[in-house]
């Protein structure tokens, strides 16, 4: 069952900047409603309250569809909303044109002039930074401008004293002011963490890129030399035959020797690509981890374990750091691996994943956890994986050390004890941002 938290839980760190980005300004309409709309059924008497509240509910509700369009426009989703910000900027006018005339012209009254500053000083600049949203910086000092001699132009024509006409320009240039550019600095935090996300996504493909062109060069090195060779011995193996030679039938023997060769080098290749070095992965994963924003403590030290061993567990580090970086939003990942009694044990725990947002364990063979669990029935091994404790994701691998292992390791350290990752120098780690099928 979702718990309360679950919703926001559930973002990515961008879903959750764009998501308090857009409430931040969905709120203005309920300010507008409650602290302005509200009081005016006290200080204005009917039907003149109603003439007020109406096109204040209007004004709010076109705000928000106007911020909320406007965001997309920052986002790439949409194009941008030019006549909704125009008719914010005609409906915000007109408002505080009204509240202008009604505190000069009106039935009169402190309580009645009181209300009609607050609605005045509190449309007119919210209407601005909504607006504010959806335009180029250059457009939003042209706007503010506007309002602000627009201000000054309705309070001289309506009547009102100098002083106020000046305080009432200054209030809208000021706030008005403060609340454009916390809009101007909200969109550009947006568009900050949106280009982050872009980045790493960006980082990720060409890393696989990377991988994939070097696996490429590789295969190539191998086989280039030996398919040259094999077709040039054919091909010679065909003019001999036509002539009747038995020195085709010499050819064609070497010509299968090449090709058994060339098999067995291309498994050495591949085999070689698909190894997982224990302690390259954990140096790898904490480099990964640390690079995208996740806090990772490694312990633990693999310099004495089988290679078979390492390998398997190499393999249980790649998948599972695939998987906090692809699933939920981790804070913080603890990978530890010890021995105890004749087993070594390797943890894989994160944070911030949900119980209804854990991927399901892939049916194809070869893939995801099916795959890791594959890996390691080969050393008698055993997987287990699922959410503990909330919003904690647990990966455990144990495998069997042989006899010699166990004593070697139990002479060299206490089986209970981690020892920490060795920072020593060693080969630049895999990319982990890829699963690979075996």
């Amino acid at each position: 069952m979702r718990g309360p938290g679950a919703w926001w839980h559930g973002k990515t760190t961008t879903a959750k900047v764009e998501t308090y980005t857009r409430w931040s300004f969905y709120s203005f309409a309920l300010v507008e409603v409650c602290v302005v709309g509200l009081p005016v059924f006290g200080g204005v008497g009917m039907p003149l309250t109603l003439w007020l509240f109406l096109p204040l509910c209007g004004h709010a509700l076109l705000g928000s569809m106007t911020s909320s369009r406007a965001l997309d426009w920052t986002c790439g989703r949409r194009e941008q909303p030019v006549r909704l910000i125009a008719a914010l900027g005609v409906l915000t006018a007109l408002l505080g044109i009204g509240a202008l005339a009604l505190t000069e012209h009106g039935p009169g009254g402190d309580e009645i002039d009181s209300t009609m500053g607050v609605f005045f000083i509190v449309v007119v600049p919210y209407g601005l930074g909504l607006m504010a949203l959806g335009m180029s910086r250059r457009h939003v000092l042209a706007l503010l401008g506007g309002f602000t001699a627009g201000t000054g132009a309705a309070a001289f024509l309506v009547g009102m004293p100098a002083f106020s006409a000046l305080a009432t320009t200054a209030g809208v240039l000021l706030i008005g002011g403060f609340i454009c550019l916390a809009s101007l600095f909200s969109v550009w935090l947006l568009k900050a963490v949106l280009e982050l996300d872009a980045a790493r996504e960006t980082r990720t493909r060409l890393a696989v890129a990377e991988e994939r062109l070097r696996f490429g060069r590789d295969l190539h090195d191998v086989m280039g030399r030996n398919l040259a060779v094999i077709a040039l011995k054919s091909e010679l193996a065909v003019q001999l035959a036509r002539r009747e030679r038995p020195e085709a039938v010499e050819q064609m023997i070497e010509v299968q020797r090449i090709a058994r060769e060339s098999q067995k080098e291309v498994r050495e290749v591949v085999r070689g690509y698909r190894e997982a070095d224990l302690g390259v992965e954990l140096l790898g994963a904490q480099g990964v981890l640390t690079a995208a924003g996740v806090e990772c403590t490694v312990t633990g030290s693999a310099s004495e374990l089988p290679t078979a061993v390492q390998s398997a567990l190499g393999w249980v580090v790649r998948e599972a750091t695939t998987n906090v970086l692809r699933h939920g939003d981790a804070g913080h990942c603890r990978v530890s691996l010890g021995v105890e009694g004749t087993r070594v044990v390797l943890t894989v725990e994160n944070d911030g994943v949900e119980r209804d947002r854990v991927p399901s364990t892939p049916t194809s063979k070869g893939s995801g956890l099916a795959g890791l669990r594959e890996r390691l029935s080969a050393v008698d091994g055993t997987l287990e994986a699922g959410p503990v404790d909330g919003d904690l994701f647990r990966v455990v691998a144990e495998i069997p050390l042989p006899p010699a292992a166990t004593s070697a390791s139990t002479a060299s350290r206490p089986p209970s004890t981690p020892q920490p990752l060795s920072s020593s120098p060693s080969p630049a780690p895999r990319t982990v941002n890829e699963e690979v099928a075996p």
